[in-house]
């Protein structure tokens, strides 16, 4: 709102001409989302413990977790609403690829909301089915996909993180990739949310790192030099990374153990879609699983589980998805939450050192 209202300006007021720059709206969006983020979220939770839209808890875990029982949910209502004011007042709206990550996210969010809704009225941890779930989600990817195909928003290529040329062009069967890549994401994220403040610090890390690589793929100069795809009006995602972090942030001052509330499926899910959609608009869907490591693991530990259960009728975890093995184990909460936040710092840097490795 600002870059379409104030930038047209600068031929008279040159100061204006900062909003030509995504970086200073970057820094701009990370700023505004924090502090309406703080100040709303304090807000939020006195209005969620009004409402006694509390979180139900799962018989089968750890039983530390029963006095958990009753913490305000939905606190994804203020992520995202902080992350779209943001966006809103400090991004081009005229990019393609922001508003199509716009346009998933949203739609995340209002299935989150409802499964949340659901959850909390009937007073049980199932909400909306399962296949309910990904059928919306994949109608979004899917639309969301064909969209960047389409008109040419990106390629259909697939490219590897220490390669510089691409390895195979899916062409229209790209969508169906993209897709999967953004839904993955998306309950990934929803299964690593579990402990207080798990899910958003590899959330602040992979969208600090997605946004780099947003830039440097939107820059032509930057894409050429580090023999990345060139994707144009891709760097406005920086934007809309800062305006995560910083709604993430004023998120976790809350969410910190002992949490004075829960993301709920209406942020997990939104999130990780945004974090797919940016991968994808980016080239980075391998790379993304590094990046998003903390997610790839935690949603492996769930399908191998599974698996060896209804093969060997054994499980190969005391409980998945993997963080409640390590409380199972005698983990203290906050170990498992602080060792799982570095081990995503650690991934962020090593995905970011592959583009010297091309």
């Amino acid at each position: 709102m600002l870059y379409h209202w104030l930038y047209p300006l600068s031929g008279s007021v040159p100061l204006f001409n900062v909003f030509r720059y995504i970086t200073f709206r970057s820094f701009l969006a990370f700023i505004v989302a924090f502090v309406v983020s703080l100040l709303w979220g304090k807000r939020f939770i006195a209005l969620m413990k009004l409402k006694q839209f509390g979180q139900s808890i799962r018989e089968e875990g750890p039983e530390s977790h029963k006095k958990k029982k009753g913490t305000p949910t939905f606190g994804g209502v203020f992520i995202l609403g902080s992350t779209f004011l943001a966006c809103l007042i400090c991004g081009n709206l005229f990019s393609f690829p922001l508003l199509l990550t716009l346009f998933v996210t949203a739609s995340y969010f209002f299935l989150g909301g409802l499964d949340d809704y659901f959850k909390v009225l009937l007073k049980n941890s199932k909400g909306v089915s399962a296949r309910q779930k990904l059928a919306w989600q994949f109608a979004t990817a899917i639309l969301a996909s064909f969209v960047m195909v389409k008109f040419n928003i990106i390629d259909t290529k697939l490219y590897l993180p220490f390669l510089k040329d691409p390895i195979v062009d899916l062409g229209w069967g790209y969508v169906a990739f993209a897709s999967l890549v953004i839904v993955g994401s998306s309950n990934a994220l929803n299964l690593t949310d579990g402990l207080d403040g798990l899910a958003i610090g590899p959330t602040i890390t992979s969208a600090a790192t997605l946004g780099v690589l947003a830039y440097f793929a939107g820059h032509v100069e930057f894409a050429n030099y580090l023999l990345i795809p060139h994707v144009p009006d891709v760097g406005e995602l920086l934007v809309l990374a800062a305006a995560v972090i910083g709604a993430g942030v004023g998120f976790l001052w809350y969410n910190a153990y002992p949490a004075e509330i829960f993301m709920g499926d209406v942020g997990s899910l939104s999130l990780g879609g945004a974090l797919g959609t940016i991968a994808v608009l980016t080239k980075n869907e391998f790379l993304f699983v590094l990046i998003g490591g903390i997610f790839v693991i935690e949603a492996l530990s769930v399908i191998l589980q599974v698996a060896s259960f209804k093969t060997r009728g054994k499980r190969i975890f005391k409980m998945a998805p993997i963080h409640h093995h390590y409380e199972l184990k005698g983990w203290p909460e906050t170990k498992v939450i602080v060792r799982f936040w570095i081990i995503s710092l650690i991934f962020a840097i090593l995905a970011l050192a592959t583009l010297k490795l091309r």
